[in-house]
């Protein structure tokens, strides 16, 4: 039986295909739109896209879980992003992903966020960082 919380996200998701239906090739934008509210996409809402646009559920779970994009479990908390791009590894920024890494932190890597001049630059909770040492890396992966 669906919870309340459950019904909602199922009728917002039904809202989402019903909007993009009419286009030519509507399966990839109802699930980016999907991702983008949600931050996955639920065997339910596979179901209920299915469902507005007649197709299987077959076809729809098939094209969320070829692309990358489209993951299906909740998101983890927001890991902290370290760039790897040149001129950050140039201040040290492959010693602080190695270090951080080996502590066991909750870590990835990007390639260059436009913040060379302040490297080791990072993301941390989504907001650009610069000049990351691994004690901001620490306590931001533990907060």
């Amino acid at each position: 039986m669906s919870t309340t919380a459950g019904s909602a996200r199922a009728t917002h998701v039904r809202a989402i295909a019903e909007h993009h239906r009419a286009l030519r090739g509507p399966l990839l934008p109802i699930l980016h739109n999907v991702v983008s509210e949600f931050g996955y996409v639920s065997r339910e809402d596979v179901e209920s896209i299915a469902d507005v646009l007649n197709y299987s559920i077959a076809d729809v779970h098939g094209v969320v879980t070829f692309y990358e994009d489209f993951p299906t479990e909740p998101p983890a908390p927001d890991p902290v992003r370290i760039c790897r791009g040149e001129a950050c590894q140039a201040v040290g920024s492959q010693q602080l992903y190695d270090d951080a890494v080996a502590a066991g932190l909750n870590v990835h890597q990007v390639f260059c966020l436009g913040n060379c001049a302040l490297g080791p630059s990072g993301t941390i909770k989504g907001t650009l960082q610069g000049r990351l040492d691994l004690a901001k890396v620490q306590k931001a992966a533990t907060a």
